[in-house]
């Protein structure tokens, strides 16, 4: 589950080192996995092996040296002279005994699988110059691209492109991935990762204490309520959700169903007068209760048996609004702040920060980017997706949910957790408001907000991968079902 950042996978080697692996073996497990990986293509397959000046060079040596031995016909380049190559990389080199040509001479055009072993993960500049060169001629190849490590090009911290980089179709990457690997846009330019074990031990993570997670159920399954055999409705959290205007009711229902399906024990929608004619048309398990503007929500959430409420969905412009989500921040419940519930403070972002930073029950942000750049808009231009959640995140004092195709959540002290299992299909009208109904029940029952928020992003992608094409967003409460089925197997 762990990723590890650049300076974190360095400092996993080191100690590995330390501990009295040399680091040559380490290199040898690395080559021979690669070499592993790009055997899956048949004898007789011409190889072309790119390798860079470092240690992600010396990796192809070793996968060259391997694939020569098993009969395969290759090619290797050198980007710089080997007499220039230290450490492992030289003495990797130096067991070589085929021909090293220039990078600028490789045939790629005439390869059918290229081993790109040019920059591993710690690669911190952009690309230029021959190197670049060479990538293009690799992703002008027809052939099948196997990436050390990561895609040349790709920080490993951020999935940024750096200048150009390599579109592999496999990746093989060393004892835990890399959050290069899963962000975007480096998660599009690493194909099938394989995670390879090349002797680290796990105990080196005591010492690491690394804080970024790929989003799977092992981080938060623990944290998911299980209802008990003498449990009853009342056991399992009361939701409120905040209804817009009478032609903005359908994404208040989205996630009023969504935090009912998924576990809340009963849900009630606060409606406008005028819209209430529309949800009672619509409505059966769910509750509904008028509201007359924020005073009329501060009155509905003066009964405590309310735990959580989700607000933003459809809510309507800022004079609508802002007023509703203070009423809402005001009071001792749990808060899932979505949609024109975030834009509500475009104009004034600490206003919202200083409200956060006075209660006590946690508040989770969901913004897609849009919204994330009218509260944050001097974190929305860094490069990471990571930092940006990480950052927003420790100065809102929320959990903070950052949408995509690689969701991010991240809470303040800096744990984060990154998604890779959304399909395509979940960009579609209404998908948000269901995820943030997703998170809103399982708060209402009572799990811990990060791990809540991360459960329903894993749920809500499953559920697209359940449904498949075709879906929309009325769908996806009706299918957590099947997902838990599978989740249970």
């Amino acid at each position: 589950m762990e990723l590890l950042d650049p300076a974190e996978m360095a400092e996993a080697d080191r100690l590995t080192i330390a501990a009295g692996t040399p680091g040559i073996v380490l290199m040898e497990a690395a080559g021979r996995a690669v070499a592993d990986v790009a055997a899956r293509s048949p004898l007789g397959t011409r190889i072309a092996i790119a390798c860079g000046p470092g240690n992600n060079g010396g990796d192809g040596f070793v996968a060259g040296r391997i694939l020569m031995a098993r009969g395969y016909r290759l090619q290797l380049g050198l980007l710089g002279s080997i007499a220039a190559l230290k450490g492992d990389a030289a003495l990797a080199a130096a067991e070589w005994r085929g021909e090293t040509l220039p990078l600028a001479d490789l045939d790629f055009g005439g390869a059918d699988l290229i081993i790109d072993a040019l920059f591993g993960a710690g690669l911190d500049r952009p690309i230029e110059g021959p190197a670049a060169a060479a990538i293009a001629a690799i992703n002008a190849s027809k052939a099948r691209v196997v990436a050390v490590d990561l895609p040349s090009g790709i920080h490993g911290g951020t999935g940024q492109v750096l200048g150009v980089a390599v579109r592999a179709d496999d990746s093989v990457t060393f004892f835990r991935p890399k959050p290069g690997h899963v962000l975007m846009p480096g998660r599009a330019h690493a194909g099938r990762l394989t995670v390879a074990d090349i002797g680290i031990r796990p105990q080196v993570l005591d010492a690491i204490q690394p804080r970024t997670a790929l989003n799977r159920p092992e981080l938060w399954l623990p944290h998911l309520p299980t209802p008990k055999v003498d449990g009853h409705k009342y056991d399992r959290g009361h939701a409120l959700v905040v209804s817009g205007g009478m032609t903005q009711t359908g994404a208040a229902r989205l996630v009023a169903r969504a935090a009912l399906r998924i576990g809340a024990g009963l849900v009630t929608m606060a409606s406008p007068p005028d819209a209430l004619a529309v949800h009672a048309a619509h409505l059966t398990s769910i509750m509904l209760k008028r509201m007359e503007g924020a005073a009329g929500l501060s009155e509905l959430l003066a009964d405590k048996r309310l735990n959580v409420v989700a607000i933003g969905p459809g809510l309507g412009p800022v004079d609508v609004s802002l007023p509703l989500v203070e009423a809402a921040l005001a009071s001792d419940a749990s808060i899932v702040l979505d949609a024109d519930g975030i834009s509500a403070f475009r104009e004034d972002p600490d206003r919202l920060f200083a409200a956060l930073r006075k209660r006590s029950a946690p508040v989770v942000l969901t913004p897609h980017d849009g919204e994330f750049a009218r509260l944050f808009p001097d974190l929305a231009s860094l490069p990471g997706k990571l930092d940006r959640a990480r950052q927003a995140a420790a100065r809102s004092g929320a959990i903070v949910l950052l949408k995509g195709a690689d969701t991010t959540v991240a809470e303040p002290a800096g744990r984060a957790a990154i998604a890779d299992n959304a399909p395509p299909f979940l960009a579609t009208a209404g998908s948000g408001d269901t995820l943030a109904g997703m998170i809103t029940g399982l708060l209402a029952e009572g799990m811990p907000a990060f791990e809540a928020a991360a459960a329903a992003v894993w749920l809500h992608g499953d559920a697209g991968v359940v449904l498949g094409r075709g879906l929309i967003a009325d769908d996806l409460a009706d299918a957590l079902p099947r997902v838990f089925a599978r989740l249970f197997v």
